[in-house]
């Protein structure tokens, strides 16, 4: 007798429901990948959210995150902003860090909500003016009339104010110009028209101002030129404000500056007012700032400086005692 064979040796048991398994997963990875990827993380998130898109400083990133989440708290996701990101969703604010980021997001999407971090007025205002509440800013580089008071606090005697501008930021100083007299200060702004003209025009300025008010303008303030600008200040006696608390540490004598805690604590309320009326409120300075010195430089010209709080409590209460005496 010839041996019979089992046809189906070797057929695992259950066999058909393994195959309808994968039948059922593939159905259900293809209904996930043709479903809008937005609707996906909507309903895979809990809560309110906003996009942040960072700066090419990862340190600074990282520190700024970390206030975000700590002043909007723990019921707002705050997720990373990738490129082709407004493409999914064009509705949900987008945090940025600095101009060039700002730049980004805006050139992917114009209807994209922004509130802009760690940018200047001269930057944003434009933007904002034209968005109708939809891109705001909270103002990182300090006012001028605060720089130009805390000069005055440091030489209590001093009466004009000495500013260098090329010929496309001469406007920059125009609003600061008029307001100085209140203070008892006169402006005059010396314009820089070639790179060969910067020291002549600055000496100029020396012997006008009791001290130099620096704007953020690169074209003139610079780490090619500020060891010359310093210099030449110093060698007349003269002292430099600002532009910015990292000059301070190059050799101005002052400046004053916003904490990043402040930047994030009013960033917190912009969202906030956004998620409340659909509009951000327009681009402003924190209230809070700080001030930085040069002790070193404050010697070698036996300038006696003032308490540091001191200082901000004086100029805060002067600024304000202008703004209420204007709205009466």
């Amino acid at each position: 007798m010839k041996p019979t064979y089992n046809t189906k040796v070797g057929r695992k048991p259950g066999g058909h429901a393994s195959r309808r398994v994968l039948a059922s997963a593939v159905l259900l990875l293809f209904f996930v990948l043709s479903v809008p990827y937005q609707s996906v993380f909507a309903q895979s998130s809990s809560g309110p959210q906003v996009y942040l898109a960072g700066s090419g400083n990862s340190a600074l990133n990282r520190r700024m995150l970390s206030l975000l989440e700590e002043t909007l708290g723990s019921d707002v996701n705050i997720r990373s902003f990738h490129s082709g990101q407004t493409a999914l969703d064009n509705t949900t604010p987008v945090i940025t860090l600095g101009p060039e980021a700002f730049t980004r997001v805006r050139q992917e999407n114009r209807d994209v909500p922004i509130l802009a971090l760690l940018v200047d007025q001269s930057f944003i205002s434009g933007y904002s003016e034209r968005s109708e509440g939809s891109v705001s800013g909270i103002l990182y580089n300090p006012p001028l009339i605060r720089q130009a008071i805390t000069g005055q606090e440091i030489l209590p005697h001093a009466t004009r104010v000495a500013m260098l501008a090329r010929p496309e930021t001469v406007e920059l100083y125009e609003p600061l110009v008029d307001k100085l007299p209140t203070y008892g200060l006169q402006a005059r702004v010396f314009v820089v028209s070639s790179d060969d003209d910067l020291i002549p025009t600055l000496i100029h300025a020396l012997n006008y101002g009791d001290f130099i008010l620096a704007a953020p303008d690169s074209g003139i303030y610079n780490p090619r030129t500020i060891k010359h600008i310093l210099l030449t200040a110093y060698r007349r006696n003269r002292i430099v404000i600002g532009p910015s608390q990292a000059y301070v540490k190059a050799g101005s004598l002052a400046s004053t500056y916003t904490p990043l805690t402040e930047i994030a604590k009013l960033a917190a309320n912009y969202i906030e007012q956004y998620r409340r009326d659909g509009q951000f409120p327009p681009p402003a300075y924190p209230d809070v700032f700080r001030i930085e010195l040069n002790d070193q430089v404050a010697r070698s010209l036996n300038i006696p400086l003032p308490d540091r709080q001191e200082i901000i409590n004086s100029v805060r209460e002067r600024l304000a005692g202008s703004e209420e005496a204007s709205d009466e």
